[in-house]
């Protein structure tokens, strides 16, 4: 979804992705941010809050008018039917967040 926005094309495709997945383990309920995941990504969990708070905003309040092929290819069954997932409630991100 973060191709279709502009905003998101200052930020590295690294830190991107290491957002992206932070945001799925935690909406998951997968656990955090591990020190493993850190080495290898080289983003502290802290570094990535600000784009993960982006990025479930985006979710969020998505527009829902236009650009309608991705969202409809990402909701087949394919594709594990990621564009249905629910996001997470702001307040309870940033509360989960913090405690990272």
């Amino acid at each position: 979804m973060t191709l279709q926005e502009y905003d998101y094309t200052r930020e590295s495709p690294s830190k991107l992705a290491a957002s992206c997945l932070l945001l799925a383990l935690t909406m998951k309920n997968l656990g955090g941010w591990t020190p493993t995941l850190e080495y290898y990504s080289g983003y502290r969990s802290q570094d990535l809050h600000p784009l993960v708070k982006r990025l479930n905003f985006l979710l969020t309040y998505q527009p829902h008018d236009k650009l309608k092929a991705v969202r409809t290819k990402y909701s087949h069954r394919v594709f594990f039917e990621v564009a249905k997932v629910t996001p997470m409630d702001m307040l309870k991100l940033e509360e989960i967040l913090k405690s990272c």
